[in-house]
C-alpha cells in the first residue's frame, strides 16, 4: 500500500539529497585539488645525463725508414770489433812490413781515385813518394814476398794476391772516399817530406788516420742497423734481412803500383 507524503515532507527529503550530493562535489573538488596541489610541489626530474663522445684515438706519425749512412748499401758485411776493442779489418794484426806497404796502397787507390780540384796534388805526391822511397819500398816488398812464401810455401804469390784485392777494394769503398781522400791528400803531402828510412815510423800514425775514415763510417752503419732494426719492429712488416759482401772499385793497374 503506497504512502502519499505530504509535499512538507517531499520538499524536506529533496533538500536533503540535494544537500548532500553538494557535499560530496565539495569533497571531490577538494580531493583532486589536493591531489593537484601534492603534484605542484614536487622537484622536477633531472635533466638527461649527456655524455661527451670518446676523444679521436692519437693520430700515429710513422718517422721515415731509416737510411744507410753515406749511400751504402741497405746491407753489407761490416768487420766485427775483436776483443781488444780493434776492429778486424784488414789492416787488423798485420806486420810492420804489410803496414808500410798498406798505406802505400791507400795512397794509390786515393792516387787513382781521388779526383776533384781539392786532391789534385795526390798524384803528383804519390810519384814522389814513390821515388823518394824506392829503396824501402823495395826492401819491404821483398820482404813480404819472404813471409808470404814462409807462411803459404808455393802457393804464397796467389795468397798475397787475394790479401792485396782485399786492401784495394777496402780503401776503395765508395761510402767513405771523400773522407778518406782528405785524409790521404793530408798524409800524401807529409809523406814526401819524410827521410829516407824512416818510412816505418811515419807509417805508425798514418794507418791509424786512414783507419780512422772507416771506422767512422762502420760505426755509422752499425747505429743505422740498429734504428733500422727498431723502425721495422714498430712500423713496417716482418722481413728477413739478407747480408752480402760487396767488393769496391777498380783493381788499380800496374803501371800505378809500380815500385
Amino acid at each position: 500500500m503506497l504512502r502519499i507524503l505530504p509535499e512538507s515532507e517531499t520538499r524536506g527529503t529533496r533538500e536533503m539529497s540535494q544537500s548532500g550530493v553538494g557535499k560530496l562535489k565539495i569533497v571531490a573538488v577538494a580531493v583532486v585539488s589536493a591531489a593537484v596541489a601534492a603534484c605542484g610541489s614536487s622537484a622536477p626530474p633531472p635533466p638527461p645525463v649527456v655524455h661527451a663522445p670518446p676523444p679521436p684515438p692519437p693520430k700515429i706519425v710513422i718517422p721515415p725508414r731509416p737510411t744507410a749512412p753515406a749511400g751504402a748499401f741497405a746491407t753489407m758485411a761490416v768487420p766485427q770489433m775483436a776483443e781488444n776493442g780493434v776492429r778486424q779489418t784488414v789492416n787488423f794484426g798485420i806486420s810492420d812490413e804489410q803496414k808500410l806497404w798498406n798505406v802505400r796502397s791507400g795512397l794509390n787507390v786515393a792516387a787513382l781515385n781521388c779526383r776533384s780540384n781539392e786532391h789534385i796534388s795526390l798524384a803528383d805526391n804519390y810519384r814522389a813518394f814513390l821515388q823518394k822511397h824506392r829503396r824501402q819500398l823495395s826492401r819491404t816488398n821483398r820482404d813480404l814476398a819472404s813471409q808470404y812464401r814462409a807462411e803459404h810455401g808455393r802457393s804464397y804469390r796467389d795468397a798475397q794476391d787475394a790479401y792485396m784485392t782485399r786492401v784495394y777494394n777496402y780503401f776503395a769503398l765508395p761510402p767513405a772516399l771523400p773522407a778518406f781522400c782528405d785524409v790521404a791528400h793530408e798524409i800524401g803531402q807529409e809523406i814526401v817530406n819524410v827521410p829516407s828510412g824512416q818510412l816505418h815510423i811515419f807509417t805508425e800514425s798514418a794507418l791509424p788516420r786512414m783507419e780512422a775514415v772507416y771506422e767512422e763510417f762502420f760505426s755509422a752503419y752499425e747505429k743505422y742497423r740498429v734504428d733500422l732494426a727498431a723502425w721495422e719492429a714498430q712500423y713496417g712488416p716482418n722481413r728477413s734481412p739478407v747480408t752480402m759482401e760487396a767488393n769496391y772499385g777498380p783493381q788499380p793497374n800496374e803501371t800505378a803500383q809500380s815500385n
